[in-house]
């Protein structure tokens, strides 16, 4: 039989969801019901245990208790244990031998199971997404939901998915004004050894994997590299939408290389109505605010990367067809490292790399 721990009883309250440690001489296993649910008992079981030998907390040839100490744990009529035995038979996942009882019979343990939650879509996630899939080949299967910043969302996707996945694969970015508190109390209910946070770490949080970004410091380094390019501007300007739910320590990173190497400088809210002036350099977080500087300066006579800079956030191929210089973390090594750490069963914290590629823009 599957050791277990020592009891740990919970409310048996209609609100609350049953989740409790039995002796292993009782019953040495452990199912999750939700009072409230409306799904038949015997498909609660039937659920149950599928997911426990699809995560691998049962394996080939464990012996599942047997009908009557079901019944008894859980106040089930035999014929609700039965019937959910009888279709976990039927489809392969247990079988039974007489006077002995029921075992795992399927094998699906070699695939991990893995929650991936973005805070939104876009073509960078995209190639996250790709390169994270690729790496990790037959070895798991990867489902995607997308929280949108939003804290209740991502409480619900956990409340919904917690229990069922290997491991669940997180990016931490949530609306600037939300109280941290709302989401870290959600994360901390994920275990350590399944919490891989991804493209933003949270220092305080450790002994989990973490793939991620160093906003400030990484937009400060890359400006830095570009000095010599930015030699022939005295002013710097940028533009960084709030309502974006863009990492406030761009802003941070931009602030203090402008302090740092004497730069007057500006943050603003979008380009409709910035005023070139000639000795200015423009770095732009969003591609729209992107295409009204380049309108502006065609539309004007000053020269592009002379008298006016643009430098843009994440590489595509049509800046790269434009001549805008770009500062981008590479989005594809983020996916392939993560993957290839969390195969390794690694829980340390790595630093993805992030980089200027120098164009005419500049």
């Amino acid at each position: 039989m599957i050791a277990r721990q020592t009891p740990v009883h919970r409310s048996r309250s209609a609100s609350s969801f049953v989740d409790i440690y039995r002796t292993p001489s009782v019953c040495p296993y452990q199912l999750q019901f939700n009072a409230n649910d409306k799904t038949p008992k015997y498909k609660q079981i039937v659920q149950s245990i599928i997911t426990d030998i699809e995560r691998g907390v049962l394996k080939k040839n464990d012996q599942l208790p047997s009908i009557s100490e079901l019944s008894v744990e859980y106040y089930l009529a035999r014929d609700t244990v039965e019937k959910a035995y009888r279709e976990l038979r039927e489809r392969g996942y247990i079988t039974s031998v007489q006077g002995k009882g029921y075992y795992v019979q399927s094998n699906n343990t070699t695939k991990l199971k893995i929650l991936l939650i973005f805070n939104k879509l876009s073509s960078y996630k995209k190639i996250i997404y790709y390169s994270f899939l690729q790496a990790l080949g037959d070895r798991a299967t990867v489902d995607l939901q997308i929280h949108h910043y939003s804290a209740r969302n991502f409480e619900e996707i956990i409340d919904k998915n917690l229990g069922k996945y290997n491991y669940y694969v997180v990016m931490p970015h949530f609306a600037t004004d939300l109280d941290k508190a709302d989401y870290r109390k959600v994360l901390d209910r994920i275990p350590s050894d399944e919490l891989v946070l991804l493209d933003k770490d949270i220092p305080e949080m450790v002994n989990q994997l973490s793939v991620y970004q160093n906003f400030d410091k990484d937009i400060f380094g890359a400006l830095e590299e570009a000095n010599d390019l930015l030699a022939k501007y005295n002013r710097l300007v940028l533009i960084f939408p709030s309502e974006g739910n863009y990492p406030v320590e761009i802003a941070r990173g931009f602030r203090s290389f402008c302090a740092v190497y004497d730069k007057e400088f500006a943050v603003k809210e979008n380009a409709v109505d910035e005023r070139l002036e000639s000795g200015t350099a423009y770095v732009v977080v969003e591609e729209t605010n992107l295409a009204e500087i380049v309108k502006k300066v065609r539309q004007s006579s000053f020269l592009l990367g002379r008298e006016i800079g643009i430098i843009s956030f994440n590489e595509t191929t049509l800046k790269e067809l434009l001549g805008i210089t770009v500062v981008t973390t590479d989005f594809e090594t983020m996916g392939r490292t993560t993957a290839a750490l969390l195969l390794d069963k690694k829980q340390i914290k790595v630093k993805n790399p992030f980089y200027m590629i120098r164009r005419a823009s500049l």
